[in-house]
């Protein structure tokens, strides 16, 4: 067994080096480009990784260390309001300065600075920093996410439609038929518990009182959204809620984000560039309001995330970052007594605001503004997507955006209750 510091070491170059990785079918240009005020380029996001390493462990824990750049905190900063000021999001499409070439010399430095204090500091300050160290880690996992997510809707506005990683079209396949997994009433536990590592908002870990209710035995596919299509469902403003549907008409919506008619035949945008929608993948890149716009056309609902954490007991396999697929895969089996596909391929949108669990309290410092000043005004969703590292996710993972939010591998999964 390695010794704690060299195990965090490793732990650390694999993390870093995972990142570097996605980047390296990229051209210079495609580091600085930006689409939207909530997404940021690679660049950025490379730094700001990097600055969290420097800001939260070198510059308060390593004895002697100066800051790389004076001025990097203000650049690559995100929200952390207590840390100093920041640029805006929406501007960070505009730095120029620092070049790409800066930003891995800047990452390259820092990392050799945290092998260096790692391998030189004492147990007991280990100890101490490793569940900052292990944050951070998580932090970077969730922006290698992020970076394919920014950067597949950078590229989505390019007319020339750019290629991130080829891939060859597949066969068209059928689904597995939709099946409905009943669950008894109970109390249930809900949150996160146990000796690892968890954000802070998947906890405490309390009882609730979940009604009998029924879920899908897996997500709902391209096929299923296009009979909602057809049948008027964007155009019909019977099955939305109302500031749905205002949303559909203020931004022309007729079609999930990246899906593009051409002659009778839909095609969609991938990290592989333009593809024909495959009937039996998971839908994807659908806002809440959509997500429940088809739970109400198909006569049923969105889950709770406490009903969704019940189904979830089941062992994390799926279609994640690690497949470099990029792109939500078909299920493959038919599900007998447990959900298929409940980890990887999709986000699934609950019906749940986020908000704290009974008796949250944020963390001190900094760090407390991670996860619980953001529970407001926005909804949970759950299970990850192809896009997230495999060992990221957890039963108790709460990933939350805004309801119009559509640039994220976000899907459905339907729920029905039992009464």
């Amino acid at each position: 067994m390695l010794p704690p510091s060299q195990a965090l070491i490793r732990n650390f170059k694999a993390v870093r080096n995972t990142s570097i990785a996605l980047s390296e079918p990229l051209e210079p240009e495609d580091f600085v480009v930006q689409s939207m005020p909530d997404a940021s380029p690679v660049k950025w996001h490379l730094a700001h990784t990097t600055w969290f390493f420097e800001e939260f462990i070198l510059a308060g824990h390593a004895p002697g260390y100066r800051t790389h750049h004076p001025q990097f905190s203000y650049l690559f900063n995100s929200y952390y309001n207590s840390v100093g000021q920041r640029l805006s999001r929406a501007q960070r499409g505009l730095i120029t300065r620092p070049s790409v070439r800066e930003v891995l010399d800047y990452r390259a430095a820092v990392d050799r600075s945290m092998e260096e204090f790692l391998g030189r500091a004492e147990p007991e300050a280990i100890a101490r920093l490793a569940p900052l160290l292990t944050l951070g880690l998580n932090h970077e996992q969730q922006h290698q996410e992020l970076l394919l997510t920014d950067l597949k809707h950078a590229l989505w506005h390019n007319p020339l439609r750019p290629v991130y990683k080829p891939r060859d079209p597949e066969p068209m396949e059928s689904a597995p038929a939709l099946r409905w997994l009943a669950f008894p009433e109970g109390v249930r536990w809900v949150g996160y518990e146990g000796g690892g590592f968890a954000y802070d908002n998947e906890g405490p870990r309390h009882r609730e009182y979940v009604p009998g209710f029924r879920i899908a035995s897996r997500p709902v596919t391209n096929g299923e959204y296009l009979g909602f299509m057809a049948d008027g469902g964007y155009s019909r403003p019977d099955a939305w809620l109302s500031d749905g549907w205002a949303t559909v008409q203020q931004r022309g919506w007729e079609a999930p984000l990246y899906w593009e008619r051409r002659g009778d035949r839909w095609w969609t945008f991938t990290l592989a560039g333009m593809l024909p929608v495959n009937p039996a993948e998971p839908v994807c890149h659908l806002s809440y309001y959509e997500a429940d716009a088809f739970a109400r056309w198909s006569e049923a609902r969105l889950p709770t995330e406490a009903e969704w954490e019940t189904a979830a007991d089941v062992a994390i396999s799926g279609n994640f970052l690690e497949s470099g697929r990029y792109h939500p895969s078909p299920a493959r089996c038919r599900a007998e007594t447990e959900p298929v596909q409940i980890f990887g391929d999709v986000w699934e949108w609950t019906a749940s605001a986020y908000l704290p669990y009974p008796g949250f309290r944020p963390a001190a410092g900094a760090v407390g503004e991670y996860n619980g000043k953001f529970m407001c005004n926005q909804h949970v969703l759950r299970g990850g997507s192809c896009a997230s590292p495999g060992d990221h996710l957890r039963p108790t993972y709460r990933n939350f955006f805004y309801a119009d939010a559509r640039w994220q591998f976000s899907g459905v999964r339907l729920a029905q209750s039992l009464s």
